[in-house]
């Protein structure tokens, strides 16, 4: 019977939480179990309970509580150890007990100073021991990629003789490389006897950055259970990241044909997100699979081959991973398609000429600016399709303000030949006038971004000043500049009030909102 189940093995709440920097309390793993209990994990490693108390209470919280995933406790091949890890895990509906001892020669030297036979009789008394509590028992020979083959075989073989229903190779310290890692899993299933009385799996770590290059051969080549966690968090540089061994057995069915695993991958944005948060570790935004970066594209030519069929540059749908679509981020490398079909989803239909007129706008703006939002493409249009009549204009302004002072702000504004005036106070003299302004023309106006920057150089520089304003569901831009950078400020404030305005009025050509 061809088994082409692959059993993915969670790490997350163990090594995951190794990584320098990462501490998860008890409910916060609980938070976390629970989503990859919805994710479909299949066996999720909870901790360590020898390590501390805490360790040993949220292993338990998870046991208690989590009941469709195998939940595992790891445990060094001592009683001890393997006593806290029952006790951990006495409630969990499916459980296992993960012993691990090292078994290559610069660890039996260094570390454990031990010979082979004694490493051997140590790993058969640990699952001897451990088959009182466990039925569901893995045994990791540490450091197995660095192992003689011949030792490694030699273990393996003992430990599922005496008990052990799965065996992990470790490529503890991200050694190993696919081919030689792929060899390995090989040579174990020529050799080792009884090799098909256990799982095999594998657990590799990232320095070399080859860890879902490694699992994914060890796989190919008949290991069917991987160790790995979401983010590719773990010790040192990781571990193999989760999403991108579920996808690349997903995506690349011609390499691994009818392999599979539980994994609902709609849940893999989301539980990056929740692990992120909790974790205190920032997702990379090129990180693959679930970075922000993953599904964005800027450059022109894939613009265009996107909006034209979107595999010409996307290999996996973003929306099969929880993403809500393909972002065309606009910027100095956009093209005119993806301006177009941006300015349509913002609701502007545009004549040719205009279209070029207002492209020609973008991309001066996008020589000066990282990031072209949507706010900033509305200006670029209304700017092109129509002056922004100043139905608001500023006559005068005064401020009285000092560091003892709470500032005041009078404002002089005329609407339609009606002279409207103002005075409020502020926390400083920008948002004393900003206020004014508001309660003049009967706006309630949040101030969303703010920005002053020196056009000119010398003490005399001419200062420009960007506001980004809320005024209900629409946002209005406006810009000003002066040598005096309040004056500027006013200005903006009125320029995106004037933008608010105009768009109520519906003097430009919108068909449709953008949502």
């Amino acid at each position: 019977m061809k088994n082409d189940k692959v059993i993915i093995f969670d790490t997350t709440l163990r090594d995951g939480e190794q990584t320098p920097g990462a501490s998860l309390s008890a409910n916060e793993k609980l938070k976390i179990a629970f989503q990859l209990e919805k994710l479909g994990v299949d066996v999720i490693e909870a901790g360590f309970p020898r390590t501390s108390p805490g360790d040993l209470e949220a292993v338990g919280m998870v046991a208690e509580h989590v009941k469709k995933p195998i939940i595992c406790g790891l445990a060094r091949a001592t009683k001890k150890d393997i006593d806290d890890a029952a006790h951990a895990l006495k409630k969990a509906k499916r459980r296992r007990v993960h012993i691990f001892l090292a078994t290559s020669a610069i660890h039996r030297k260094y570390k454990l100073r031990k010979a082979k036979d004694e490493i051997l009789t140590a790993a058969v008394s640990a699952i001897k021991y451990a088959k009182r509590k466990f039925s569901d028992i893995e045994f990791s020979p540490e450091d197995a990629s660095r192992t003689e083959l011949d030792f490694l075989a030699r273990v393996t073989e003992t430990v599922i003789k005496a008990g052990a229903t799965t065996v992990n190779i470790p490529d503890t310290v991200g050694y190993s490389v696919p081919e030689e890692f792929a060899n390995v899993i090989t040579y174990l299933k020529e050799k080792v006897s009884n090799i098909d009385k256990a799982v095999i799996s594998v657990h590799c770590h990232n320095d070399l950055g080859l860890a879902v290059s490694n699992s994914l051969a060890a796989v190919s080549h008949g290991a069917r259970q991987v160790e790995c966690t979401i983010n590719g968090l773990g010790e040192r540089a990781g571990n193999a990241s989760l999403e991108e061994i579920v996808m690349g057995l997903k995506t690349r069915k011609d390499i691994f044909g009818t392999l599979k695993t539980n994994i609902k991958t709609k849940q893999l944005y989301k539980t990056s997100r929740l692990v992120s948060r909790l974790s205190g570790i920032l997702v990379q935004p090129n990180k693959a699979i679930i970075g922000e970066n993953a599904f964005s594209h800027e450059a022109g030519i894939h613009q265009d081959g996107i909006l034209k069929r979107r595999d010409t540059y996307e290999i996996i749908r973003p929306e099969d991973v929880g993403f809500k679509g393909t972002k065309l981020v606009l910027g100095k490398l956009s093209g005119s398609h993806a301006f177009s079909e941006r300015l349509k989803k913002l609701g502007y239909f545009l004549e040719k000429e205009e279209l070029d007129q207002a492209f020609g706008r973008f991309k001066a703006l996008a020589d000066k600016k990282s990031k072209i939002f949507d706010e900033d493409l509305a200006a670029i249009v209304e700017d092109e399709l129509a002056t922004v009549r100043e139905e608001y204009k500023l006559i005068d302004f005064e401020v009285i303000s000092g560091n003892k002072i709470n500032p005041l702000a009078s404002v002089k504004l005329t609407k339609e030949k009606k002279t409207v005036t103002a005075t409020a106070n502020g926390d400083g003299p920008v948002d004393a006038c900003f206020k004014t302004i508001d309660k003049a023309i009967g706006l309630k106006g949040k101030l969303i971004d703010y920005k002053v920057s020196a056009v000119t150089s010398g003490k005399d520089a001419l200062g420009e000043a960007s506001v980004k304003i809320k005024f209900g569901k629409d946002i209005a831009i406006g810009r000003a500049s002066s040598t005096d950078v309040i004056e500027a400020s006013v200005l903006a404030y009125v320029n995106a009030v004037n933008r608010h305005a105009l768009r109520k009025k519906s003097k430009i050509k919108r068909q449709k909102s953008y949502k």
